[in-house]
């Protein structure tokens, strides 16, 4: 029977259940009998019921097994009744959004309708420029100059002479960077005429046959050289203007610390990591008898004020520092140390030429803007950052900088 007859396992069980039948075994067959001669049909006259609309007389129990059982479906019917408003017109008036400066000054705006102000909403975005995340990054290198009480060095000259972006800093004229396939030089106006004369002699002199302790690179030192104009390739020349310009003041020396951030040109092939032109942040100390501890004191300092205190530091060459040192950083992404800039302090052969005292020492470090930049923003491509490929939508929307301190 529960194979010919569709749901008879249902009515079967429900009929057991209010005791209507009885099963009894004959003969290895199971049948069953009626246990009573007249039966009441509860689910059929609930149904008949809800279909005459008296619901009211079957319980939410029974209700809620109809339910389960596929035999009731609840429909939710919804009415309306329409009727003019305190606000109904004939005719469509336009509802103001904004208050003009044409309708304040036509006085219109007193014939006009505006809409209710609504304080949940997000409003029209300002239109207005955004900060590029190199400025953000920027401000908090200044900032953090400033509190270590640096002075902010004049970076607005991106054309030099050869002069002070070279020579005054000790560095060779044959010094494969001079070459043109890592500078910028200028065809117009191709050499600079304003020397400080007595100053490039000296340079001249140190330079040929030494002084100070050194016997200089032993090379003839050609001033035609020194005049061609380039664009600067580091903020260094700037620290070697301040630092004559500190020797010739008429009083007695004054210990001094200045920073810069701005930017230099490299004629470098371009890549995901290198540009043309980026920016240098560089840091100088001149003081009596500093020493390389005081450098490395002053580098712990500095990078702790952005989060960063496992530092190492490893020996390196640069034409105008002696010593000279490459600063690592322990990267916890990476799990490696990674190159975060250089450092050193400046030879006697650059500053004695300038007229600093014999016990003045100068310590100096400087790392690029773009890497912190890079990784403060997870930026894989300098590309992205800087150029034509800048998102506009990543500038407008990137998150306010704050460097750990």
């Amino acid at each position: 029977m529960q194979k010919s007859v569709p749901q008879s396992n249902v009515g079967f069980s429900k009929a057991m259940s209010a005791g209507w039948i009885y099963i009894e075994k004959k003969n290895g067959a199971t049948l069953a009998f009626r246990k009573v001669d007249n039966i009441i049909d509860e689910v059929q006259n609930n149904l008949l019921k809800l279909q005459n609309s008296r619901e009211n007389e079957v319980s939410q129990q029974v209700k809620l097994e109809l339910k389960k059982r596929k035999l009731l479906q609840e429909v939710t019917i919804k009415s309306y009744k329409i009727g003019k408003g305190p606000d109904f017109t004939t005719s469509h008036i336009k509802q103001e959004t904004d208050l003009t400066p044409e309708m304040i000054s036509s006085s219109s705006w007193k014939e006009k309708t505006f809409k209710p102000y609504n304080f949940s909403a997000l409003g029209i975005a300002p239109d207005c420029g955004h900060r590029h995340p190199l400025m953000k990054v920027r401000a908090e290198f200044r900032q953090i100059f400033l509190e270590m009480g640096f002075s902010e060095m004049p970076t607005n000259n991106y054309i030099e002479s050869s002069f002070w972006n070279f020579d005054a800093l000790f560095q060779p004229q044959q010094h494969p960077a001079r070459d043109q396939h890592d500078t910028f030089f200028l065809s117009d106006p191709q050499n600079a005429a304003d020397f400080p004369m007595d100053y490039l002699e000296k340079v001249k002199k140190v330079h040929s046959v030494g002084g100070y302790g050194s016997q200089g690179y032993q090379c003839e030192w050609k001033l035609e050289e020194a005049k061609k104009n380039l664009l600067r390739t580091h903020t260094t020349a700037v620290s070697a203007r301040m630092l004559y310009a500190l020797a010739q003041q008429e009083e007695k020396f004054t210990p001094s610390k200045y920073f810069s951030i701005d930017k230099v040109f490299r004629n470098e092939t371009l890549d995901a990591t290198h540009l043309a032109e980026f920016h240098q942040i560089e840091g100088v100390i001149a003081g009596y008898g500093l020493t390389l501890g005081d450098l490395i004191g002053t580098l712990h300092q500095f990078f702790s004020k952005l989060g960063i205190t496992k530092l190492r530091f490893k020996p390196a060459y640069n034409p105008y520092t002696e010593p000279s040192m490459e600063i690592f950083s322990y990267h916890e992404g990476l799990k490696k140390w990674v190159e975060i800039g250089n450092s050193g302090m400046f030879r006697p052969e650059m500053l004695r030429p300038m007229g600093l005292p014999d016990n003045v020492s100068v310590i100096a470090w400087g790392l690029s803007l773009e890497r912190p930049t890079m990784i403060k923003y997870k930026i894989d491509n300098i590309r992205e950052l800087v150029g034509h490929k800048v998102n506009l939508n990543m500038v407008n929307s990137n998150p306010i900088c704050r460097l750990e301190k």
